[in-house]
């Protein structure tokens, strides 16, 4: 299971003092660009080869609060992908240091040709990238149906 350890900082509380919505949202995005990197597909890569991922959809589901200084993990799973591999839901999951899930985020998304601005089949070596990762276990074929 791919996981990063982050921590809530002072820009990523909201007026109740806990993390906010959109904060979820950046250190999924942080936690997906990580993975990525250390899988061969740093933003120089992709500015390379002329496509980026592009989300279309995000879903946030709360458990618990999030506090200033907090540290917790963000997990990254395969929740989805079509079996060309351009489209995909990807899983965070929020783990706070004492195990209990504070959050959930799934984004469904795609590999945007930055040229066509079209969705596009990723390289084999991104493809692979992203199947190595765990699989949820709700895990979805997003190929389209025939």
């Amino acid at each position: 299971m791919f996981k990063k350890t982050l921590f809530a900082g002072w820009g990523d509380m909201d007026f109740n003092a806990h993390m906010r919505n959109t904060a979820f949202l950046d250190k999924s995005a942080d936690t997906r660009m990580a993975f990525f990197a250390e899988h061969g597909f740093p933003t120089s890569e992709f500015a390379r080869l002329r496509i980026g991922p592009v989300v279309r959809k995000d879903e946030v589901e709360y458990f618990r609060e999030i506090g200033l200084l907090e540290s917790f993990e963000v997990t990254l799973a395969l929740a989805g992908q079509s079996e060309d591999g351009s489209r995909f839901l990807l899983r965070n999951e929020f783990i706070k240091a004492d195990g209990r899930t504070a959050a959930r985020v799934t984004s469904s998304g795609g590999w945007l040709d930055l040229a066509t601005r079209k969705l596009a089949v990723p390289p084999p070596a991104l493809l692979e990238a992203l199947r190595s990762l765990a699989r949820t276990g709700d895990f979805q074929d997003l190929s389209p149906r025939t």
